[in-house]
């Protein structure tokens, strides 16, 4: 009798079951005693109907133990699924049989136990490390009954040529296996440290309670024995069978995923997608192995549960096809083939610019069409097409724009993370996507090698082979291009197999500003709905000019038809662009439009006696000037106009989830303004105003609750009332990429989408943004937006860029305002009682109480803006400061 005292864990759940066993490793009329947790009594007790059954298959070295919270959350009677968590054979509290037991015997064992348990459908099975090949292995003979599939951590196949995992190796070695695994307790004590953050004392207790004694651990070393690591393993057959029969499994599916897994990293999840491409799939950054363990997975298995398989599911047939539209649809590479087709075909489209001002090189129409067809079909030689993931690491210019149009023209799936997120920042979103290929220049090929960021890897230029082999190259742009080029001219060549408009195209990482960067993933359709926005809003047509400061506009400018270039910069440092280079850019291509950043534009300013008379002719000729990415101070407008007289000025709102959202131009700011100043228009002030809706665009907000959360549903327009932005438009991102539970909480009513962003309507239906839904203080008298505020405190002499964050608990928060002074302050630290009172004064001005007050250098900025202020970590560095730490640097 086992006896159930392990936190976490109902003592009801325990029960043992003697179930006979069919296994060829068992002598006919074997009988086995197995442990496991189940919840079925309790619900049974609580007459609750259960609206199934989850069957969850742990791995090893764990137990049972590890779906405690799956168990918890089945007994809830706003779900009430029975949950029965198997002890394996040899493992947990189970008998221990004194038999090697091979993958098909455990597949085997486990149809027993739900023969010997009478389980009827619907199941849904569950499986970790080990446990899910296990578990996949008895959907795949009970179909029947089979509701779905979740797996957390695990693996179904070995890549051909890759060696298994490290850990692994280790604990297979001739030398190390008996000792490691059996011996001691070792094995188990690797494992339970994988857990981010660490095992309380008494769970990791409760995971050692079933091997005590090398006796209880033969099982832990058995089950690491028949990993097959070639052909020739006696389990080898078994496990192929389930990494092939899975393709078929025609139900919902639900990966939980931990990538911070020395064991089963994100290649395994990339395999398992491409066996189960309809899956819903969710990486939970810095979990790991254990990712039970990490995060809650219980609330989100539930609310997939309710969602896909009690409230009707999504099955493999249902995923999206790639098929061709005929409703009018026109792909984003359209236009190139149209341009060179046409009178324009010699007048270039896509122009670099060299440091010393002059072009370095240009396509014209013609041959920037004859350049993308001919690497695309040089790519799809190689290998890559539909589906195929390609993360381009390419400064914008030629060889960029070349490429992405050749991947989208493809099917490829392009992958675009820029080096503003920093080195760690970046690795993690590249590894987060699993690119097939890395298409790089040097930088990003040495630190592809050395991070593992891709298995393959194309270099921009030619390299030399010694070079090559280095940085483990296969080929060059260049090289793919001359084969296309030939095939092209072959005869009987086969042209690329078009993309279908609801086929994914590219996926964009966000800033990530506000936590780690997300992969935001579009579809043909939704990137061809951003150009067409962005044209009908802003005028743009085929033969304007654009000056690109910032690198999705560069690749957005051919597909607007407008000829492209890209100022001398560091576009991943928006601060890096000069009025010289602007100036220099404009000149080369007698521009009309241009794009940068706030942070470029008060670069722009300061450096605004460089530009030649050339320089400052064409700038005086532009006529339409965007900058987006963060608020553009009104006094920024108006130096910016000095250096480009006849352009209208916008600065339109939006986010990479949407881009744009709504648009205002400068004399409509200094309108808004003057009506916040008046104090007579409802909803005028407090925030930036970011203007009316952009073509095709819907915007409106859920209510924000004194607890600064806004859990309505009901979106409104109301002048006033502070909330959620939300928007519906036709280029809406499709979904976050491999971040399923993130989307679910990002989708608002009937297909509107959550922005995170906080704001309100005045009366003439203008937004006013008030900051981050994250960033929201909880004060005592209630929610209080930061935006207002900060820029209040802002306007003061001596006061660069303010922060208002909150200290302390929620609900009790302390208002505290952290301002980076001009001229820069020596040292962060508590503000002088002068400039305290300032802060205070004009706080109060815009209604909020301000507790204290800081001061820093330098806010923290996010790289890709150099704009958007990291308040969740000021609000973190305050909290230390006023406890009485050290201030050091925020």
């Amino acid at each position: 009798m086992v006896i159930a005292d392990w936190p976490g864990v109902n003592a009801e759940w325990s029960r043992e079951l003697e179930v006979p066993s069919t296994s060829g490793a068992d002598a006919p009329g074997t009988v086995h005693r197995w442990h496991l947790l189940d919840n079925g009594a309790e619900l049974a007790r609580r007459g609750l109907a259960p609206l199934g059954t989850l069957l969850c298959v742990h791995g090893n070295p764990t137990w049972s133990y590890l779906w405690r919270t799956l168990l918890a959350g089945g007994s809830d009677a706003a779900h009430p699924w029975r949950v029965v968590a198997v002890d394996q054979l040899d493992m947990g509290f189970s008998e221990r049989t004194g038999t090697v037991r091979r993958l098909a015997d455990r597949i085997n064992d486990l149809g027993d136990l739900t023969d010997a348990l009478a389980l009827e459908g619907p199941v849904v099975s569950v499986g970790h490390d080990w446990g899910g090949v296990i578990s996949l292995g008895w959907a795949l003979a009970h179909e029947h009954q089979l509701a779905g599939v979740v797996l957390t951590n695990t693996a179904v196949h070995q890549p051909e040529g890759s060696p298994i995992p490290a850990a692994l190796r280790l604990a297979l070695h001739p030398a190390v296996h008996k000792w490691g695994t059996i011996t001691s307790d070792a094995f188990l004590r690797v494992t339970h440290s994988l857990a981010h953050p660490p095992l309380s004392a008494e769970v990791r207790t409760a995971y050692m309670a079933p091997y005590r004694g090398a006796s209880r651990r033969a099982g832990v070393g058995n089950f690491v024995a028949d990993i097959p690591v070639d052909a020739s393993h006696p389990s080898f057959t078994a496990l192929t069978g389930v990494a092939e029969g899975v393709r078929g499994l025609d139900v919902p599916a639900l990966m939980l995923w931990g990538p911070r897994d020395p064991i089963f990293s994100d290649r395994y999840l990339k395999d398992l997608i491409t066996r189960l491409p309809h899956a819903d799939v969710h990486r939970y950054e810095g979990a790991g192995h254990l990712v039970a363990e990490d995060r809650d997975i219980a609330t989100p298995v539930f609310e997939w549960l309710a969602g896909r398989v009690t409230g009707g599911g999504t099955r493999a047939a249902d995923a999206p096809a790639a098929v061709q539209g005929t409703d009018g649809f026109e792909p984003l590479w359209a236009p190139l083939a149209e341009l060179a087709a046409g009178p324009a075909g010699d007048g270039r489209a896509v122009v670099e610019m060299a440091t010393d001002g002059t072009v370095a090189r240009f396509l014209t129409w013609k041959q920037l069409e004859a350049a993308v067809g001919h690497l695309a079909a040089g790519l799809q030689e190689a290998g890559v097409g539909s589906g195929s993931r390609v993360s381009l690491m390419v400064p914008p210019g030629v060889d960029l724009t070349v490429a992405l149009y050749a991947c989208l023209r493809l099917g490829a799936v392009v992958v675009v993370a820029d080096a503003g997120l920093g080195t760690r920042g970046l690795s993690r979103a590249v590894k987060g996507a699993t690119p097939d290929v890395l298409i790089g220049i040097d930088k990003a090929l040495a630190a592809a090698r050395a991070l593992g960021w891709a298995a393959r890897r194309i270099s921009v230029q030619e390299l030399p082979a010694g070079r090559r082999r280095l940085l483990g190259v296969e080929t060059s742009l260049a090289a793919l291009a001359r084969a296309g080029s030939e095939r092209a001219g072959a005869a009987g060549s086969v042209a690329p197999i078009l993309p279908g408009p609801d086929s994914p195209a590219a996926v964009l990482f966000t800033s990530g500003s506000t936590g780690p960067a997300k992969g935001v993933l579009y579809t043909h359709r939704q990137l061809a709905a951003m150009r067409d926005t962005v044209a009908q809003t802003f005028g743009i047509r085929p033969g304007q000019r654009l000056v690109a400061g910032f690198a999705p506009f560069a690749l957005l400018g051919p597909a607007l038809g407008a000829v492209s270039v890209t100022p001398a910069m560091d576009v991943t440092a928006p601060r890096t662009l000069t009025a010289r280079a602007l100036a220099d850019a404009a000149a080369a291509i007698d521009a009309t439009v241009v794009f940068a950043s706030p942070a470029a534009l008060r670069n722009v300013v300061a450096t605004h006696g460089g530009p030649t008379p050339e320089g400052t002719a064409a700038l005086e000729r532009v006529d339409l000037l965007l900058s987006a990415g963060a608020p553009v101070p009104e006094a920024l407008l108006a130096e910016v106009q000095q250096l480009v007289p006849r352009a209208s000025l916008h600065t339109p709102y939006g986010m990479t989830e949407a881009l744009p959202v709504t648009d205002i131009s400068f004399e409509q700011i200094q309108a808004a303004a003057a009506d916040a100043a008046a104090g007579t228009m409802t909803g005028a002030g407090n925030g930036v105003c970011v203007g009316l809706p952009v073509h095709g665009a819907r915007v409106a907000v859920v209510p924000l609750a004194g607890d600064g959360t806004a859990p309505g549903s009901l979106p409104v327009t109301d002048a006033g009332i502070t909330g959620e932005v939300l928007v519906n438009a036709p280029h809406v991102k499709d979904a976050y990429d491999r971040l399923w539970l993130t989307q679910e909480l990002s989708s608002g009513p009937a297909g509107w989408h959550r922005t995170g962003d906080v704001g309100h309507f005045d009366a003439r239906g203008r937004l006013w943004v008030e900051g981050r839904l994250a960033h929201v203080v909880t004060a005592p008298g209630g929610a209080v937006t930061p935006v207002g505020p900060e820029q209040a405190i802002e306007s003061l002499d001596g006061v660069g860029m303010a922060a208002v964050v909150g200290v302390g608990p929620a609900g009790t928060q302390a208002v505290t305002a952290v301002v980076e002074t001009v001229p820069p302050a020596p040292k962060a630290g508590l503000a002088g009682p002068e400039l305290a009172g300032k802060v205070r004064a004009a706080a109060r001005g815009a209604g909020v109480s301000v507790a204290a007050v800081l001061v820093v250098p330098v806010q923290p900025t996010d790289i890709r803006h150099n704009a958007k202020i990291d308040r969740t970590r000021l609000s973190q560095w305050a909290s230390s400061v006023l406890a009485g730490g050290r201030p050091g640097t925020p």
